[in-house]
């Protein structure tokens, strides 16, 4: 009866000493899932992988998905980086919102529902979302100079956020991204946390209903260190008091100024819930 039963595994199979003294093989040990070059860090992975939510089969995607250009060995592509996997990430976000919008959303138009994905998708809340999954110090960097490191972390946050997105598709399918985006967006789909227009339009768009000019913006005054200036701009418009605000971008800044006018002024139509 022994040349009845084939071994239909690959695995060599150990002998071990049965009851009448005969070898008797051992059952094979079952097969772990793949986990890819995991000699290091396994631990960290494992912290990780229960923050995003996920366990990835493949482990090497959500590395690559953390690691930035600076960290790359001599002589490994810039698409060893997190910079495809953002590519992919970011594309795959746009279209699970975009479907978590139109079905919360049933009586929005074209307009309101490109607003609302516009909102959800920026970097901003990107980086938003890696900061609730604890993500910042999980970036791999290379020797980026004293001082430089914190800043580059932040920087990238976003990127980071799509490039996991991008590895639990490429690691789970559609199903478990889509899984993923719906647990740390929904909220925020609910509940936005700025206008859904720019006060600047919204400025303009009053201005020009009451017969004014376009509001202008002047720099007041700029502070701070070169790699982290602060920026006081303020909004002037005939008949009215300037209006002041301050960014870290004159963009920023000036939309800032924009919404104290606004609200000083009364305008509606900075929010279109």
């Amino acid at each position: 009866m022994k040349d009845e039963a084939k071994d239909i595994t690959t695995q060599p199979i150990e002998a071990q000493a049965g009851p009448d003294g005969e070898a008797v093989p051992k059952t094979p040990a079952k097969k772990k899932r793949a986990r890819g070059s995991k000699a290091k860090g396994t631990d960290a992975n494992a912290a990780l992988e229960a923050r995003i939510g996920y366990t990835f089969a493949d482990p090497n995607q959500l590395i690559q998905a953390i690691t930035h250009v600076s960290a790359l060995k001599s002589g490994r592509k810039r698409g060893d980086s997190y910079q495809r996997l953002e590519f992919l990430g970011d594309h795959v976000l746009g279209l699970v919102v975009s479907d978590m919008l139109y079905h919360a959303f049933p009586n929005a138009d074209e307009g309101e529902l490109s607003k609302r994905l516009a909102e959800l998708v920026r970097k901003e809340s990107c980086a938003d979302v890696a900061k609730s999954l604890g993500l910042l110090d999980d970036i791999k960097l290379g020797s980026v100079g004293p001082g430089a490191d914190a800043r580059l972390r932040k920087s990238v946050l976003g990127d980071i956020c799509e490039a996991v997105i991008g590895a639990v598709f490429l690691d789970g399918g559609y199903a478990a991204a889509s899984e993923f985006v719906k647990r740390n967006w929904t909220e925020r789909m609910h509940k936005p946390r700025r206008p859904l227009r720019d006060p600047k339009t919204v400025l303009q768009e009053w201005a020009q209903g009451k017969g004014l000019p376009t509001p202008v913006y002047r720099e007041v005054e700029r502070t701070g260190p070169h790699h982290d200036p602060q920026f006081r701009v303020a909004v002037d418009l005939p008949g009215l008091a300037p209006a002041e605000g301050i960014g870290g971008s004159k963009r920023a800044a000036e939309k800032v100024a924009a919404s104290v006018m606004i609200e000083r002024e009364g305008v509606g139509g900075s929010n279109d819930d």
